[in-house]
């Protein structure tokens, strides 16, 4: 083999590293800007397209040196619409954008959504302000424990059923170096009976009164109904964990807008008791993504603000092994949607079919789980073991982000 010149591909995950790259050969000031945005590519997928539409824009991407992959069937007219693949650098979707804003057939819109897409994929990092608290997230990962007052959770069920075992439960993660407390009172693992919101409001609402007093972290509810809501962030929690989405309870999202609070809007394909007879997915992100966007859409509509979301993939929710593993490695795409990633791998089913274990020795399982949430994209990781789980945490981060993430 050749290597007289040390031929080797490089790998370039943002703009900052391709210029600090390009500084290290000695590229000047100008050829650096000039060069920046030739060194990232970007694959876009467009769903739905009409097929004239789809035709175009195949066309004006060419023509600004990218390549658009569509049905063959959109070529001959043989059907209506059609999905598009747009692969291309920065710089090649700066001249798409500029042709597309001048034609007709949609393709304006389109222009805009992709602008407010690829514009969304590079933000890295986020100030998220949750009641009383400010979390800054990007470099460092929010470390979310999970503390689940209910006697039938998947994982915990049973073991913090008093008080005085919940607060000491709590105080003992934010030692262990927790950054948000997220208290739940009624168990969501798959299969899951209901529980009315009177029962729920019992378990859950001394502890959060007396973790809001006593706890120097913010407070999160997990809860899909409007009624619990209302009364924890009226005693002061500080923010909101809604695995549907909205989907549950539409009127969740009046009152988080009224409470101005910061809000995780999750997927699942439907209640725990039935979310496991979801059927294939079609296209697993698209829909993720799809449903997340629609998350964010209702609840602005109703009036949050729309830097108070998060967005988490709902791991374990109507995903079966394989479902969870392509989360996990395609979680970046989920930066699209413009805000912090939340993830919840700890402890879940597909860790115990890997490895043929049972809840309680899924903590190896969990670590390269929470890792690899984190080297791809992740801000928030929701987890049970927050001391063991900090530390997976922090040389992830630095693996990620290099020393100024310590």
């Amino acid at each position: 083999m050749q290597a007289k010149h040390n031929a080797r591909v490089i790998t370039i995950r943002s703009q900052q590293e391709a210029v600090a790259e390009m500084r290290t050969i000695g590229v000047g000031p100008r050829g650096v800007d000039i060069m920046k945005t030739k060194a990232l590519s970007r694959l876009v997928r467009l769903e739905e397209v009409p097929t004239t539409a789809a035709n175009i824009l195949k066309q004006e991407m060419l023509a600004a040196d990218g390549e658009a992959a569509t049905s063959i069937g959109s070529i001959s007219g043989q059907i209506d619409k059609t999905d598009v693949l747009l692969m291309g650098t920065l710089t090649c979707y700066r001249r798409l954008l500029r042709k597309l804003e001048r034609q007709p057939y949609g393709l304006a819109e389109i222009a805009a959504e992709l602008e407010e897409v690829l514009n969304a994929y590079a933000t890295e990092e986020f100030v998220l302000q949750c009641g009383r608290y400010t979390l800054n997230l990007g470099k460092r990962t929010c470390i979310m424990g999970v503390l689940n007052v209910t006697p039938d959770s998947f994982s915990d069920g049973g073991r913090f059923l008093t008080e005085e075992a919940a607060v000491a439960r709590a105080k003992e993660m934010v030692e262990d170096g927790a950054d948000v407390i997220d208290v739940g009172g009624e168990s969501t693992r798959p299969g899951a009976p209901a529980v009315d919101a009177s029962e729920e409001l019992r378990r859950i609402e001394p502890i959060i009164k007396r973790l809001v007093r006593e706890v120097n972290v913010p407070i999160s509810v997990d809860t899909t109904k409007a009624e619990v809501a209302e009364r924890m962030l009226g005693v002061g929690a500080d923010m909101l964990n809604d695995i549907s989405g909205f989907t549950f309870d539409p009127t969740l999202a009046d009152v988080v807008a009224r409470y101005g609070v910061a809000v995780i809007v999750g997927h699942t394909p439907g209640r725990p008791d039935v979310m496991q007879e979801h059927g294939p997915y079609r296209c697993l992100m698209g829909e993720v993504v799809r449903s997340l966007r629609a998350s964010i859409s209702w609840g602005m509509a109703q009036g949050i603000s729309a830097d108070r979301f998060m967005v988490d993939p709902g791991i374990g929710f109507g995903k079966d092994l394989a479902d969870n593993l392509e989360i996990l490695t395609r979680l970046g795409e989920l930066r699209s949607l413009g805000r912090p990633i939340v993830v919840g791998p700890s402890r879940k089913a597909f860790i115990g079919k890997i490895l043929d274990l049972p809840v309680e020795e899924r903590l190896e399982g969990t670590a390269p789980a929470v890792a690899a949430a984190i080297l791809f994209g992740g801000h928030v990781v929701r987890v049970h073991d927050v001391k063991e789980m900090v530390r997976v945490a922090r040389v992830s981060d630095a693996i990620a982000h290099g020393t100024s993430a310590l």
